[in-house]
């Protein structure tokens, strides 16, 4: 019976994180983290159970965490697997990455038969992910407020580059990286992070871009 309520609590709080993860569409959703949840559990239970179940007397000669404590470097494959780079040097997924390795220590804390404790460390963890970031973007400083996007602008021939900068800076749009790259029959190939405000549609922003004069084509992706 205590074993099916460690594994019942288990199963509730790690379905609380998986649909955290549904929610917002990440690769590591429902059934991901409800099973690191259980088999965390269940390695638990065994670690503790087998170090008084095998020795011969009531004394524990063996820690009865050992199985548990591998469990914390084993879940590092899984979470090395969700972060990935994308083409234009960003890193992504390290919120879920960490989000695996929670479920996988909510799973030990129920083993071990810290109920109040892993209860309250599932609301901390949906409070850190979902409530803390949009009191930071309406209270904290201004760069909880940005979004990071990726410009790629091709310039018609002979026009000077610091010329579109500055035009796309007067657009309230803060530059962060700048790359220049030419191209044949004189053209300039520019890639550009810029910082803008969350509150502001990227549609927006290329239809600015794309009135100045000076430029040929553009293209506009969200960073994060």
């Amino acid at each position: 019976m205590d074993m099916a309520i460690k594994l019942g609590v288990t199963v509730l709080l790690g379905m609380l994180i998986g649909i955290e993860r549904e929610i917002r569409r990440k690769p590591v959703g429902l059934r991901t983290c409800m099973v690191i949840s259980i088999v965390s559990c269940l390695l638990t239970i065994i670690s503790i159970e087998s170090a008084y179940l095998f020795p011969k007397t009531n004394e524990v000669r063996m820690d009865p965490m050992r199985l548990a404590a591998q469990i914390i470097s084993g879940i590092g494959f899984l979470g090395a697997g969700v972060i990935l780079r994308r083409h234009n040097d960003v890193i992504s997924g390290l919120t879920t990455a960490s989000i695996i390795w929670g479920a996988a220590g909510i799973g030990i804390a129920c083993g071990a038969g810290f109920y109040l404790e892993a209860v309250l460390a599932v609301g901390l963890i949906l409070f850190s992910v979902e409530v803390m970031p949009a009191v930071m973007k309406r209270l904290g400083p201004r760069c909880f407020r940005e979004k990071e996007i990726h410009i790629s602008l091709t310039l018609h021939k002979n026009v000077i580059v610091t010329d579109v900068l500055k035009k796309i800076k007067a657009k309230d749009l803060h530059i962060k990286k700048v790359k220049i790259k030419d191209l044949p029959q004189q053209e300039n190939e520019i890639d550009l992070h810029v910082l803008m405000s969350d509150e502001r549609y990227t549609s927006e922003v290329y239809y600015e871009i794309k009135a100045i004069a000076a430029i040929q084509s553009v293209e506009i992706e969200n960073v994060a």
